[in-house]
This record gives structure tokens, C-alpha cells and sequence, in this order.
């Protein structure tokens, strides 16, 4: 295990490093929390892919792999397919806000006041979703140094935590850039053949195999349904996810970039699903289907080609956990904190925004690490980290880019009952139960219309000023200073 050990070391060293390089980096609001907008369209697709495909979709992938087949890809399929349908349909408009949160986006079509309650809704999300890849630590740090499992999730969010906190944003796409080509190697060009190979190819697997694992609807309709409700509309509206198209150059950037990393994530969801397929051929008996991975590399691979996947598997948690991190931070420090006080940022306070970000940042990492230790299921934490977003926030965000008649009233309204909808709902049903997410969103969607159309319509003057806004020719917003949109 020296070897492999080595390789992992080299690997941390490395994540720390660049976020002391990203320090230097990140001199104001704009570079420390989007990187300056200025990522080019390699740049901006590999960090996107590497956010959206964290432990989840890495070991999550292999497990529904192991449990269901082929068809276990289908939850990691439609997170490629949100961020497809995100980059093809609305990042450009997006990206043209110049903002920094999903909030502040609501404030400007709906002229204010959604932002607090917004921002509570989306925080919660994104604290739950770094704790999901914060947990994953234990299992890796489990295979390479037998840690018990509190150790590993302090070892693993602490790095987290120190890169983030150092460059910001800056440091999370260098990091992320090299967590993309880990995983690409150590995942697809090295995992996924030897794993094919020892099960002794598609041909011993079929036959080993029943056929159920081959059915590519085999998880079921109502499942795969459930995926796209949550996952495909949630990758449109989350803070982690909008944060990173923030940070694209220009449209073209974003639609294009988006497009490339959604279309890798569907060649990743269908190489999850086969090394899964594979797990259950060589051993057709795990206690838990999420021990496939951890098992078939720590007992199949060779030395340094362990050390190598595993730090594939760290890149992938590590990329995820510190986008939803520094998105947590964001969204507590400016659309929580910042308006709570009434406190306006302006250019000559960029400086001193680094600052408390970058405390928002430690603070967020230090509770999310506690949040993660004291909670064991990692699937459970992902429901409802995207119960509530989709429940609470989808309408109000869909509902202010596709139609004009919505107002600010309907959209608190959404949130709330969208929002206490669904944890009620979640009390009752249980968290992994459909009808939360499905009957939340109704909620929310009914309380959005009803509440739009008996109160009066936004003022004409708010709505010209968000057009303009969304045609890129008002750059200046909250802070950020004017960055040309290429088009």
C-alpha cells in the first residue's frame, strides 16, 4: 500500500497548494466568490462536470450499479441531462445577470424582498449537499488507511475546508480542473475496463447475471421519474450549480461548456452502472450495495492503480463537497446575513467582502463537518437536500424566467408552501417516499399562481430593468464591476 499511499499524499499536497496559489488570486468579491467571470470554455467544462459528479455519482452510481444493472445509471443520466437542458436553454441568460446568487436573481425580477426566505430555502440545500459528500470521506479514507469514521471525515472536509477558504473560487476550479482528469483517468480509462475484464467481459456477465440487470428501465418508471423531477430540475435552479455559470466568460462559455460537461456526465452515469454490474459478478453478496466501489478497488486493482482510482473517488467528492461549500457560504454571507443586517455592498468594499466570505466559508465548513458526523445515510441527506430545493424553489425560479405575470407575493408564497410542504410531507411519508417532492411541487406551483394573479402585477419598470438585464446590457450588480459579454 506504500505506493498507493503515496500517490493519494502527493494528491492532498497538491489540493492544498493550489489554494494557497488561489489566494493570491482572490483579491476581490467578484474573483474570490466567481473566479472574475473570466473561465474559458475548457476551464469552465471541466470544472462543471467535476461539481456535478461528486461521491453521489461516483460511488452512489456503482452502488445502483450493483443493486439494479445497467439501469442504475438513470440518477446520474439525468443529472447530465438538467445540466444539458441548463446549458442549452437558460445559462446564457443566466450568466448575462452578472449576480452572484439565485437570490439575487429573485430580488431583480421580482423587485426584492424574496431574498431572505429564498436564501434560507437554498442554504439549507446546499449545507445538506456538501454534508452527502462529506460523509462519502468515510468510506474512502475506510479502504486506504482503515480510519474509523469520524476520523475520516474530519481528514477529508479539513482539507476541503483549508482550499476553499484560502483561494475561493480560484482554488476550487484549479482543484476541480485536476479532480477532472483524475477521475477521467482513474473512473473511465482504468476502473471501468478492469472491472469488465475481470468479471470476464459483457458475455460472463449475462450469463452470471439475471436478466433484469440489462433492462435499461429495470429501476422502474416511477423511480426514473422521481430522478428527472429531482435531479434534472434540480441541476436548473441550485446555487452550486448557478454559481459556476457565473464564472463563464461570456454566453458561449456557458451554453457550449455546459453542453460538453453534461454530455460527459452521461458517459459517466453509464460507466458507474457497468462497474457496478461488474461488482455484483464478483461478489454477488455485499452487506451494502455502496461497498461495491470501495471493494472492487481495494481487493481487484493493482498497486499504484488503486492509489490512483481512489484519489478519482476523492476528486469526485472532494469537487462536489467544495462547490456546495463555498455556495453554502455564499448564500448565508449575502442573502442571508448581509440582508438581515442591511448591509448594501458597494465597490469599495470589495476587499473587505473577501474577508467575511472567506470566514463564511470556515464557519460553513466547520458545521457542515459536524452535520456530516453526527449523520450516517448519505442517500437521505441528498433527498432532502433536493426535496427542498425543487419543492421550495423551482416555481419561483422557472416561473421568473418564463412568465411575465408572475409577482414577488407569489413567489414568497411558492417558497413557503413549496417549502413546509415538503419536510411535512417528508415527516409523514418518509424522506426516501416520492409523494413529498411530488405533492411539495403542486403546492408550490398552486400557491405561485394563485397568489400572482390575485395581487398586483410587478411594476412595469422592474421588469424593464430585469429585460435589460437578461439581454447583458446593464453589467454592473451588487458589487461587480462591468465585464464584457462575448457574444
Amino acid at each position: 500500500m506504500a505506493v498507493d499511499y503515496t500517490v493519494i499524499a502527493v494528491y492532498l499536497a497538491g489540493m492544498l497548494a493550489m489554494g494557497w496559489w488561489g489566494m493570491r488570486r482572490a483579491r476581490s468579491k467578484s474573483e474570490f466568490l466567481v473566479a472574475g467571470r473570466r473561465l474559458g470554455p475548457v476551464m469552465y467544462s471541466g470544472t462543471m462536470a467535476a461539481i456535478v459528479l461528486g461521491g453521489a455519482s461516483t460511488i452512489g452510481g456503482v452502488g445502483l450499479g450493483y443493486q439494479y444493472g445497467l439501469s442504475g445509471a438513470w440518477m446520474v443520466f439525468t443529472i447530465g441531462l438538467g445540466l444539458l437542458a441548463l446549458s442549452v436553454f437558460f445559462s446564457a441568460r443566466i450568466a448575462r445577470l452578472k449576480v452572484y446568487t439565485v437570490s439575487e436573481m429573485l430580488d431583480l425580477r421580482y423587485g426584492g424582498r424574496a431574498g431572505v426566505i429564498s436564501g434560507v430555502v437554498m442554504w439549507a440545500y446546499t449545507l445538506m449537499l456538501a454534508v452527502t459528500s462529506t460523509i462519502a470521506y468515510a468510506t474512502i479514507f475506510d479502504v486506504l488507511f482503515d480510519l474509523n469514521r469520524t476520523v475520516a471525515i474530519i481528514l477529508g472536509g479539513s482539507i476541503v475546508v483549508a482550499y476553499s477558504t484560502l483561494g475561493g473560487m480560484w482554488s476550487i476550479t484549479l482543484t476541480d480542473m485536476v479532480q477532472f482528469v483524475v477521475k477521467t483517468i482513474g473512473v473511465l480509462l482504468l476502473l471501468l475496463p478492469i472491472a469488465v475484464v475481470k468479471a470476464g467481459g459483457f458475455g460472463e456477465m449475462k450469463a452470471k447475471l439475471p436478466t433484469g440487470y440489462f433492462d435499461p428501465l429495470g429501476i422502474g418508471g416511477e423511480t426514473i421519474f422521481t430522478y428527472v423531477l429531482i435531479y434534472t430540475f434540480g441541476m436548473l435552479i441550485g446555487q452550486d450549480i448557478w454559481q459556476r455559470v457565473f464564472t463563464a466568460r461570456g454566453d458561449r462559455t456557458a451554453k457550449w461548456g455546459g453542453t460538453v460537461a453534461g454530455t460527459y456526465c452521461l458517459v459517466y452515469a453509464l460507466a458507474g452502472a457497468v462497474i457496478g454490474t461488474a461488482a455484483k459478478v464478483l461478489y454477488p453478496d455485499l452487506a451494502s450495495a455502496d461497498a461495491a466501489f470501495a471493494t472492487i478497488v481495494k481487493d481487484e486493482l493493482p498497486v499504484g492503480v488503486r492509489g490512483l482510482v481512489l484519489a478519482a473517488a476523492l476528486a469526485a467528492v472532494m469537487s462536489t463537497s467544495s462547490g456546495a461549500l463555498i455556495a453554502c457560504a455564499t448564500v448565508a454571507n449575502n442573502d442571508i446575513w448581509s440582508r438581515l443586517r442591511g448591509v448594501v455592498s458597494v465597490d469599495g468594499e470589495e476587499r473587505d467582502e473577501v474577508r467575511g466570505n472567506r470566514l463564511f466559508i470556515l464557519l460553513m465548513g466547520v458545521a457542515v463537518i459536524v452535520t456530516a458526523i453526527a449523520l450516517n445515510n448519505v442517500v437521505e441527506a441528498l433527498t432532502v437536500a433536493y426535496n427542498l430545493l425543487v419543492g421550495g424553489l423551482l416555481v419561483p425560479i422557472l416561473g421568473g424566467l418564463l412568465w411575465k405575470r408572475g409577482t414577488v407575493h407569489g413567489a414568497l408564497a411558492s417558497v413557503v408552501v413549496g417549502g413546509v410542504a415538503v419536510i411535512g410531507l417528508m415527516a409523514g411519508y418518509g424522506i426516501l417516499a416520492n409523494e413529498p417532492v411530488y405533492y411539495g411541487l403542486l403546492a408550490s406551483l398552486a400557491a405561485y399562481l394563485a397568489v400572482s394573479l390575485a395581487t398586483p402585477a410587478t411594476d412595469p419598470a422592474v421588469l424593464a430593468a430585469w429585460r435589460e438585464r437578461l439581454a447583458g446590457r446593464t453589467p454592473e450588480a451588487a458589487g461587480t464591476s462591468p465585464v464584457p459579454v462575448s457574444r
